[in-house]
């Protein structure tokens, strides 16, 4: 895979021009995004499976479920002074050591188990910024949708492979902190595979003519396009979230077994993870992402309409449709963020504002979903809130898939 390359040591290198890539330099770049992608989600996938074995109190799962979504968007300003002070590579590596940290201190009893979900939050929102401009930066174009599908794919590959661990470690310890600590590995097998780009130096400073180009640029708040890319992603965000914390409830309401139960939550995690691999590869190869992003939320549509209206014996069907849908929803942005943008510094403000203000829209699903099952005493009443916000995403994220003429 060609990846460019930093600058000679000894002459200037004119911007948009590298120098041929090291041996091997591609390699372990590819291999060390794998495993910071593997290890984004890991512990947040921990709590669902372990609350039960742990005993976990409801107040406890639902803050423990709240602090992910609402430290990423609070924090993910932070990815781009870490870009400014290190550049892509190093912020990514400070970041990985920061996970680490994280997750050991989440060991630590419950305290260390909310203060680290914090620490690990924070990191989290420096590496979601960070990731698509990476990708922007360091692998061809055509490459782009590919290695977001890769990201998307790892990321819940990871999540589902502790999860699937921290019940029988539980058990066999007797206590929860040594499933929790399970984490730790990823974690440290992140930074390793970071560090290698620490050699990575920084292309030659924009020209003055581009420079002054990128101030005369209007903040990025006060742009259509970022408006639309936050609708897009907060929207999606907030479903998959709240879809992720009730699902299990909505299925035992509409008459399922426990254990049935598990299976669709499991299930639903699968089909997360294939369409966050197809929506971005399939998206990166034309200029015009609409019909990509239409398709997205009519999938997620169409999921919470079948759970809504179909039989109980089809759940699974429509449970493994809405998974592909939310999982499109949560990997296309990236590309949107690479296409979107003119440069590096560019897409980092569109991944920063949509993911600072999608995030903390994503926090409130789970809350409000919960408020409106409490006042009608059904799931119902959530599921059709959440199609109506789908129809809302469909109108107002048109302008993010694609550049005006």
């Amino acid at each position: 895979m060609t990846v460019s390359a930093p600058p000679a040591a000894t002459a200037a290198v004119p911007r948009g021009r590298t120098t041929p890539p090291a041996p091997g330099a591609g390699v372990l770049l590819v291999v060390g995004f794998v495993l910071m992608s593997l290890n984004t989600r890991v512990a947040f996938g921990q709590i669902g499976p372990l609350a039960p074995v742990a005993h976990f109190s409801p107040a406890t799962v639902s803050l423990l479920g709240l602090l992910p979504p609402l430290c990423m968007g609070a924090f993910a300003p932070l990815a781009a002074v870490a870009r400014r002070r290190f550049g892509e590579e190093r912020g990514l590596w400070w970041a990985s050591l920061v996970l680490v940290a994280g997750a050991v201190l989440r060991m630590l009893g419950m305290p260390g188990l909310f203060a680290g979900t914090v620490v690990v939050s924070a990191a989290t929102a420096v590496v979601n910024v960070l990731i698509p401009v990476l990708v922007r930066k360091r692998f061809p174009r055509e490459r782009v949708g590919t290695m977001m599908g890769l990201y998307a794919l790892s990321m819940g590959a990871g999540s589902a492979l502790v999860a699937a661990m921290v019940v029988p470690v539980a058990q066999a310890a007797g206590t929860w902190q040594p499933a929790i600590a399970l984490a730790v590995i990823p974690a440290v097998l992140a930074a390793a595979g970071m560090t290698p780009q620490l050699r990575h130096r920084a292309p030659q400073p924009a020209a003055a003519a581009d420079a002054e180009e990128r101030s005369r640029r209007p903040h990025v708040a006060r742009t259509a396009v970022a408006w639309s890319l936050t609708a897009f992603f907060g929207i999606q965000t907030l479903a998959f979230y709240t879809t992720l914390a009730w699902l299990p409830s909505i299925l035992v309401q509409a008459g399922l077994a426990r254990s049935t139960a598990g299976t669709g939550q499991a299930l639903l995690i699968c089909g997360v993870a294939v369409g966050g691999f197809a929506a971005p590869v399939l998206a990166a190869k034309r200029t015009d992402q609409r019909p990509h992003i239409l398709a997205t939320i009519l999938v997620c549509a169409a999921g919470f309409t079948g759970l809504l209206v179909a039989p109980a014996g089809t759940s699974m069907l429509w449970i493994a449709v809405l998974g592909i849908g939310l999982g499109a929803g949560q990997a296309l942005p990236g590309v949107l963020y690479a296409h979107r943008g003119d440069d590096p510094d560019h897409v980092t403000a569109l991944s920063t504002m949509t993911q600072t203000c999608g995030f903390l829209l994503a926090a409130t699903g789970p809350v409000l979903a919960a408020a409106l099952h409490t006042a009608t005493g059904t799931w119902t009443t959530p599921l059709t809130a959440l199609t109506g916000a789908l129809l809302v995403c469909a109108v107002a994220s048109m302008r993010a898939g694609h550049d005006p003429e």
